[in-house]
């Protein structure tokens, strides 16, 4: 019964550790992102225009995230979103590789004794101030204590392991079979969600001797192998590129266990070298060789970004969307030499913008047939794109406002800041549609065959209006401006007329109630539309 009491006092230790040690990791890493806000994802996504800043972006996140993960699942969304080229984030997901090896660096501090202390300087950050800066990193340095808390824990209870025969047997085992410790490492990483814990375990059975060197090494390789499969779920289902830059995360880390592999006994001994060099604590060891090992991979493969890619586009054919999500006409220079010049710039760029409204709503009403989760992704794309270029046109011409202009510039410039936000609130009527789509799958809503060819037929009208006001925009033309004008009553009335008609299906039974509430959400969306697309129109007629 000693034994029994003995052994779920150590499991229940161990796996009390394990849980304080993820949430300390999260919970800093959670208070960093507060921290910086969203400079993170403006981050990559502005400092990644060649592979070099792209790898050195990648280790900032990551080691802002603490995750590598984290950042590797950020990349993929931002390539999802067209936001993103595949030799790009590659680049990204090679520096996370890098930036996430700071933490077993922290690990080895071996700062266990002042655990809790650090914990209760960052709960009296978190409880006591009410400034959500000051909360922020008290967050931190409470995730910074319980990191060494739960480390603390696992460590005590991983000790009687170093005398338990069948464990050390299996590491000798694993010593002289690194391959067979390649798989346990894969199957930690997996098993705990998360490479950094796996490694921290690793580091309290090398400090507490239950495991030698050589055993220790091949799990570290293979958490890095295992870690990938969270990006690759992530990429299911999501756009080409979105799963070409999974799949480089799988390939980069298989190549480098492989590498690493070949030379292993080489890789150990210098390991071992090190240690005896610097004097470093077993913690420390294995930061030392997790971080030679990332960095060492990195040199090997980053002059081969584009062999990388070209491996994952042929392992994942298909052809990626190219959005140019970025503004192509918005030259700074004229801003200051010539500000009207810089208008028509704006007008260009708010053109461009203007198309991925139209294209948007197509996706999103090709969806509404389909049901499709590549034309919702697609339609979610232009929106994003959208909202990116609203936000650099408005920049430009709030800049451009600090100038002097003259009276007709000064007219073109208030018109350009309107279109602007009208054809981003299209864009978010956009994203309604498609929420609604989804909302009727997930609850399995049905629509009869009228209610379908009503929504038809009223997304037929808008889309004729959008782009007849898009036109009139491109082109200053006020005949097909003066068009869109008429288009207002048609689309109200349409609007007024299919509502009344879905309510008496409703009352009729024809129709439930919640396939009535997505339809009149959807008609309601399309309305709205038409009314941005007027706005857009009496822009162009002006007084």
């Amino acid at each position: 019964m000693r034994c029994v009491g003995e052994f779920q006092t150590l499991l229940f230790t161990f796996l009390g550790g394990i849980g304080i040690f993820l949430f300390a990791v999260k919970y800093m890493g959670d208070g960093l992102q507060k921290t910086a806000g969203d400079r993170l994802r403006d981050l990559l996504d502005k400092y990644t225009t060649n592979p070099f800043m792209g790898l050195i972006s990648g280790i900032v996140v990551t080691i802002l995230l603490q995750s590598s993960t984290a950042t590797t699942v950020l990349t993929i969304g931002l390539v999802n979103a067209g936001f993103m080229r595949l030799r790009q984030a590659i680049a990204v997901i090679m520096g996370a590789n890098i930036g996430t090896t700071t933490t077993a660096f922290i690990i080895g501090l071996n700062l266990k004794e002042y655990s809790l202390p650090i914990m209760a300087v960052g709960a009296f950050l978190i409880f006591f101030f009410k400034k959500k800066k000051v909360n922020h990193i008290g967050q931190i340095v409470f995730g910074f204590g319980g990191l060494f808390y739960g480390l603390d824990l696992m460590g005590s209870s991983l000790r009687p392991l170093s005398n338990w025969e069948p464990f050390v047997d299996f590491t000798v085992r694993m010593g002289e079979n690194p391959f067979l410790g390649v798989i346990v490492g894969v199957i930690l990483a997996v098993a705990l969600q998360s490479s950094t814990a796996a490694i921290g375990l690793v580091q309290q059975l090398y400090e507490q001797g239950a495991m030698e060197l050589q055993a220790a090494l091949p799990v570290l390789i293979g958490d890095n192998i295992g870690t990938t499969l969270t990006a690759v779920l992530v990429a299911i289902g999501a756009t080409v590129g979105a799963r070409r830059a999974a799949l480089t995360h799988v390939v980069f880390n298989v190549i480098g266990a492989v590498l690493v592999m070949i030379a292993f006994p080489i890789f150990v001994n210098f390991i071992a070298f090190l240690g005896e060099q610097f004097n470093l604590g077993p913690s420390m060891q294995i930061a030392s060789a997790h971080g030679v090992y990332n960095v060492a991979n990195v040199i090997i493969q980053f002059p081969c970004i584009a062999v990388l890619a070209y491996i994952v586009t042929k392992l994942v054919p298909g052809d990626e969307l190219a959005l140019d999500y970025k503004p192509k006409h918005l030259d700074p220079i004229f801003i200051g030499n010539s500000p009207a010049i810089a208008l028509g710039q704006a007008k260009q760029e708010i053109i461009h913008m203007a198309d991925y409204s139209k294209k948007g709503l197509e996706q999103a009403i090709r969806y509404m047939e389909t049901g499709e989760k590549k034309d919702a992704e697609l339609a979610l794309q232009y929106e994003q794109a959208i909202n990116n270029l609203d936000r650099e046109i408005t920049d430009y011409l709030v800049k451009v406002s600090a100038r002097s202009l003259s009276p007709a510039d000064s007219n073109l410039h208030s018109t350009l800041l309107n279109v602007v936000r009208d054809i981003e609130r299209i864009g978010d009527h956009m994203e309604n549609i498609v929420e609604l789509k989804d909302y009727q799958k997930a609850n399995k809503v049905k629509m009869s065959d009228i209610a379908l060819n009503d929504l038809n037929e009223m997304f037929k009208l808008t889309y004729s209006t959008l782009e007849e006001a898009m036109d009139s925009l491109e082109r200053d033309d006020l005949d097909k401006a003066h068009d869109v004008l008429k288009h207002e009553d048609l689309i109200d009335s349409m609007e007024r007329k299919l509502r009344k008609q879905h309510i008496k299906r409703i009352n009729e039974g024809k129709c439930s109630g919640s396939a009535g509430i997505v339809f009149v959400d959807i008609i309601s969306n399309l309305e709205r539309i038409g009314d941005h697309s007027v706005n857009i129109a009496q822009s162009v007629i002006g007084d």
